[in-house]
């Protein structure tokens, strides 16, 4: 199998994924009632999405092993931001703190 016939396959399966995922909801409209748990659990999927993208970089370093120490910098920015926010309920707050927190921390501590 070549190069090109590779590139061609996973093309054509993220296709044929991505029109069954979106396109089965349009294609069906009403006529595909979800029961009030699926709702419910989609309801959750953004965060449950958000969280696994961004706890494995905060816990992982580029070796991909398990980086629970203050050399951590990913993980203690996140940590200030996560009390910052935790008392102040302030969402770009949160984030500028966590940011500039991140940012010393890389160039006065690494």
């Amino acid at each position: 199998m070549n190069a090109v016939s590779v590139w061609l396959s996973i093309f054509g399966m993220a296709l044929v994924a991505t029109v069954l995922t979106r396109g089965a909801f349009l294609l069906l409209g009403n006529r595909l009632e979800l029961s009030k748990k699926v709702r419910r659990a989609l309801h959750y999927a953004p965060a449950a999405a958000l969280i696994a993208i961004v706890v494995p970089s905060l816990l992982f370093d580029n070796r991909g092993t398990l980086a629970l120490n203050i050399h951590n910098h990913h993980l203690l920015a996140a940590i200030a931001a996560g009390i910052y926010f935790w008392f102040t309920r302030q969402m770009l707050g949160m984030i500028v703190l966590g940011m500039v927190v991140f940012t010393l921390l890389r160039l006065y501590f690494s």
